[in-house]
């Protein structure tokens, strides 16, 4: 369509970008609705944000993370949508002159949104259609509300009189679209919610077996109850959470299952969630790390887990070690949205406590941590062991597979670091003169911690007091008083773990297998005065 010159040329962009934004609203609301009666990581923005995550740099994903923490997904998901109502009120004016060029870029994002969720691990065909009729949505509506605002005026009607009557009856239009658009979308929360209704009832449901073999309370003086030191106990909302699941799944534990196949497996399993939980079920307090985890940073938490013992479900399934001949050396788990996470056959079947998990500090497992069923190994970084939503346990070897984080630069291996954090006094805090308890945490799982130093200014290392130990597989809690001194200063600290070997001072980055280095908090202390 060609641009009427008898037209003012602000009304016609003002209809374009009005009509960009609107039919991207109504493609939206409708690919949504699509993807709650499908698959919901289908709609567009999940899927084209799952994929942004899989091509991202791990630098940039690092760099990430290290900014907005936990909100990086939130973060994500608004960046996709400002990108969307850019191009949209872009495809809007170029509509309004050249609507067969302007419908023509809404197809194209279409096919962008339905290639992404094509790309996603478990996707099938239908995973498109959500992309494909939203993009067809969105160019009927555009076509609508571009025909409609630009419709040439009658020959000898005044310009202006007719631009307002025309307004009036375009935004008539516009609000009727926005209120259908309104519809659909409330029409797939809905959805999505009844969808997830059967998943939520169940864990509503479920009841944590009691422990065959329970954890023993936690020893007094492990929580030294330091003021801005946190709890020993890591609660549940407060856990630290670095995944890549836009949505989170909500899997219904009734149908659950977990299939046990691979190499070495003389035994295939798959068992619903009565049949795991038939057998034996252990309580036990271990620390998780995660491996993008800077030195110092937050995403490290314990907890009190509850489920079976990893090994001896293999060994049901037949499985031998490699130390024992086996002939697979990799353990890799599937979750329900296609992550795959490869641990060492030979570390899961050593005798620690590596579970599958149904309980998290006395209730059912978060959604968010993995309900129903996770794994935990204590003494691995979480990327290489901490698979949530696991549905699958196929056994492999390194040299034939390589996991999801592993093809994103990241070591095959990653046992767990020593490391040491200052949690009070904060960084960069203006202090009194006088005592000062200097605390924080320490560790090194499977391992255990045997000693925390703490020095100012570089001076001599000064021995902290330990909290008590509860097991090698938790962190410990550790305070030392300083006499503190005007003027500027800086605290260091390091760590000894349970083999003697001392945190080393070396400051590496996170890529490929864990941060190291010793924590450092710069602090003013002034005179009072």
């Amino acid at each position: 369509m060609k641009a009427d010159p008898s037209r003012p040329a602000r009304p016609r962009r003002a209809v374009g970008a009005v009509s960009g934004i609107v039919a991207a609203v109504a493609g939206l609301a409708l690919a949504q609705l699509t993807a709650a009666a499908g698959r919901p990581e289908a709609s567009p923005v999940t899927a084209v944000g799952g994929a942004v995550v899989d091509l991202t740099p791990v630098a940039v994903r690092e760099w990430a993370i290290g900014l907005f923490g936990t909100a990086d997904k939130l973060v994500l998901g608004l960046g996709i949508l400002a990108v969307l109502a850019v191009a949209a009120v872009g495809s809007g004016l170029l509509a309004a002159r050249h609507l067969a060029a302007g419908i023509a870029v809404v197809g194209g994002f279409g096919l962008v949104g339905a290639l992404a969720a094509l790309s996603r691990p478990e996707a099938s065909w239908r995973d498109a259609l959500p992309a494909l009729v939203g993009a067809l949505a969105s160019a009927g509506v555009l076509y609508l509300l571009i025909t409609a605002g630009t419709r040439p005026r009658p020959a000898g009607a005044p310009q202006q009189g007719a631009w307002a009557m025309d307004r009036r009856g375009f935004g008539r239009l516009v609000a009727a679209v926005l209120a259908v658009s309104a519809g659909v979308g409330l029409g797939a929360r809905r959805l999505g919610a009844h969808g997830a209704a059967g998943a939520t009832a169940s864990r509503a449901d479920f009841v944590l077996p009691r422990p065959t073999v329970p954890a023993p309370p936690v020893p007094a003086g492990a929580d030294l109850r330091v003021p801005g030191l946190g709890p020993f106990i890591t609660g549940n909302q407060d856990f630290y959470r670095v995944d890549t699941a836009l949505v989170v799944p909500r899997v219904d534990a009734d149908t659950w299952r977990l299939r046990i196949h691979g190499e070495g497996v003389s035994r295939p399993l798959t068992l619903d969630l009565r049949q795991l939980l038939a057998r034996p079920v252990v309580e036990h307090d271990i620390t998780l790390t995660c491996v993008s985890n800077e030195v110092g940073g937050p995403y490290a938490g314990n907890a009190r887990w509850l489920g079976v013992r990893l090994g001896d479900l293999l060994r049901e399934a037949g499985v031998r070690p490699p130390s024992q001949g086996g002939p697979a050396d990799q353990l890799v788990a599937r979750s329900v949205d296609g992550m795959t996470i490869g641990t060492p056959v030979e570390t899961v079947m050593d005798g620690r406590a590596a579970l599958l998990a149904v309980g998290m500090n006395g209730r059912p497992l978060p959604f968010a941590h993995g309900f129903p069923v996770r794994m935990v190994v204590p003494g691995l970084y979480g990327y290489v062991s901490a698979c949530k939503w696991i549905d699958e346990l196929r056994l492999t070897t390194f040299a034939a597979y390589d996991a999801y984080w592993v093809r994103r630069s990241w070591a095959q291996q990653a046992p767990v670091k020593t490391q040491s954090r200052i949690d009070t006094p904060r960084p960069y805090a203006g202090l009194a003169p006088g005592r000062v308890a200097v605390a924080g945490v320490a560790w090194a799982q499977h391992r255990g911690i045997d000693g925390v130093q703490v020095r100012v200014d570089g001076g001599a290392w000064q021995e902290a007091r330990l909290g008590s130990a509860d097991g090698v597989d938790t962190w410990r809690q550790w305070v030392w008083p300083w006499e503190a001194t005007p003027g500027r200063h800086r605290l260091e600290v390091r760590a000894t773990d349970g083999t003697g070997a001392v945190q080393t001072g070396d400051r590496t980055g996170t890529v490929p297998d864990g941060a190291t280095g010793w924590h450092t908090v710069d602090v003013d202390v002034r005179a009072l005065g």
